[in-house]
């Protein structure tokens, strides 16, 4: 191309340099990611007008191994802070779970790990709220249309607090027949503990809007938060004589308290807009709908978009935690020895959870703006790294001991199952962040992936009679697949969508 964009004469093509600017343009194609302090503008250009990026003019070459480093460094760096409350955090429960399984009889930390199970599944479609709230407030950012999403999260706020205040009601009349159902020795903590994944949703809503607003600093803060409000509630009601009441009411304690935080940043975030700002908006041109970026978005149904995760990220909770709730209805006996490395290898997923809250306003961020967030993903998974490979290597060449300095003897006689646990949730790992990503990028049909993994695992586990070590490995064949399954889906999605974005371009 000429630089007034014209076709250059036939006669004057040069081969080598037609392959030099193709490759240069396919290396373009991967790395456009708007700057960090411009990316989230409310009145763009590209989203008013419905126009193509138009860059200024630059050195390629110089260009690209800049926007590498920065690329990195800038993922590093935004992922800091969540990754370090993460590893605080974790840090926080692995000293509670310690002190409490010292407190507690074998039978009540049972009871405890199927609580927390509970909670868990329960709680992890709150994360699918927080895909809708990202990708709805990124796609109004986009469209120069930010005022709106005060007023939205106003009411998404009442629909909220109305249906935990149903969830209440309703878990309060069947607390004894869950509690029955479960093989749990009474209903003590049940209500506390539903009750609070209720919250986790409601919480899910804000921080779905300091991701969207990239305040991930914030963020970590309502993630430690969270974190210490639980640790300190927990072991002091545990060590004042409350047993599995004082651990589920540390935990709904936990819940309120980051709910009520993570509300004031996102105020603070996002406060109402200034009438002007809405009447100016409204007089501007829509964007077009046949813009490759912005059309999608404008069509996609964003209620599919929540249902699906909705699903799926639930199916997640259930491979987390579906081994210790069947395990401890076959084999009661077996669930405090079991909870101990349970406990021990799901940190990890903990890890993984908590980076995904990086990593998907990341992807649907870059990939609204026709770019992509593998960069991202490899920041999260260099920082699940290390403390994966250190666990790995506790469990299979020290299990035992590790286990009877940590929880005590009476909790390490399920030390062979610890190595293939801690090896199923590694790759859990992989498939809570892949699934992150794929959920940002509107992949729903992912959800169909998950389900089978979560109903072969279901078959499997059962399959293992309550046995440990059958239940780790059974645990391990189906996460190990999954991962297999999930990987193979993003790479043929990052293929389909790297070669289609190259045909509109050219």
């Amino acid at each position: 191309m000429t630089p007034t964009g014209g076709s250059r004469p036939t006669g004057d093509h040069d081969p080598a340099e037609g392959e030099q600017h193709l490759e240069l343009m396919l290396e373009e194609i991967d790395l456009v990611v708007e700057p960090e302090s411009t990316a989230l503008a409310p009145a763009v250009g590209i989203a008013v007008a419905g126009g193509p990026l138009i860059p200024l003019p630059h050195d390629e070459e110089t260009h690209l191994q800049r926007h590498q480093g920065d690329s990195l460094r800038s993922g590093l760096t935004a992922a800091g802070p969540v990754a370090v409350a993460g590893l605080v955090v974790n840090g926080a429960s692995a000293l509670v779970v310690v002190l409490v399984a010292r407190l507690v009889t074998p039978q009540d930390y049972g009871v405890i790990a199927q609580l927390l199970g509970l909670f868990f599944i329960l709680s992890m479609p709150g994360s699918a709220v927080l895909v809708g709230v990202v990708r709805r407030v990124t796609t109004w950012q986009k469209l120069g249309q930010g005022y709106r999403v005060h007023d939205w999260v106003a009411r998404v706020h009442r629909l909220a607090l109305a249906g935990i205040a149903v969830e209440a009601v309703v878990v309060w009349f069947l607390r004894d027949w869950i509690s029955r159902e479960l093989s749990l020795p009474n209903a003590d903590g049940v209500v506390l503990i539903l009750v609070a994944a209720g919250i986790w949703i409601l919480l899910s809503v804000d921080r779905g809007l300091l991701q969207a607003n990239r305040d991930y600093r914030g963020l970590a803060a309502n993630l430690l938060i969270e974190g210490g409000v639980r640790t300190v509630c927990v072991i002091g009601f545990v060590v004042a004589g409350m047993g599995v009441t004082g651990y589920a009411l540390g935990i709904f304690l936990s819940e309120v308290v980051a709910t009520g935080h993570a509300r004031w940043l996102a105020r603070n975030a996002w406060p109402a807009p200034d009438p002007a700002e809405v009447h100016d908006a409204g007089t501007r041109t829509p964007p077009e709908p046949d813009h490759p970026v912005t059309g999608q978005i404008v069509r996609r149904d964003l209620l599919l978009d929540v249902s699906a995760a909705f699903v799926g990220l639930a199916m997640l909770g259930l491979l987390q935690n579906v081994d210790v709730i069947i395990l401890g209805r076959l084999s009661p006996s077996h669930t405090g020895a079991y909870a101990a490395i349970s406990v021990a290898s799901k940190a990890l997923v903990f890890g993984a959870l908590a980076l995904g809250t990086y990593l998907l306003p990341e992807a649907t961020i870059r990939w609204n703006e026709g770019g992509h967030a593998v960069r991202q993903l490899a920041v999260t998974l260099v920082f699940l790294a290390v403390p994966a490979v250190v666990l790995l290597g506790i469990a299979v060449f020290i299990p035992s001991w590790f286990l009877t300095l940590v929880f005590g003897a009476k909790l390490a006689t399920a030390a062979p199952a610890f190595a293939p646990l801690v090896g199923a949730m590694i790759f859990l790992c992989l498939t809570v962040l892949m699934t992150n990503y794929l959920f940002g990028v509107g992949r729903r049909w992912i959800v169909l992936v998950l389900l089978a993994g979560s109903g072969l695992a279901v078959l499997l586990i059962a399959g293992a009679h309550g046995s440990p070590v059958g239940t780790a490995r059974a645990d391990l064949v189906v996460q190990g697949a999954l991962a297999l399954a999930i990987t193979v889906a993003f790479v043929w999605i990052h293929h389909k969508e790297h070669r289609a974005r190259w045909l509109r371009r050219r």
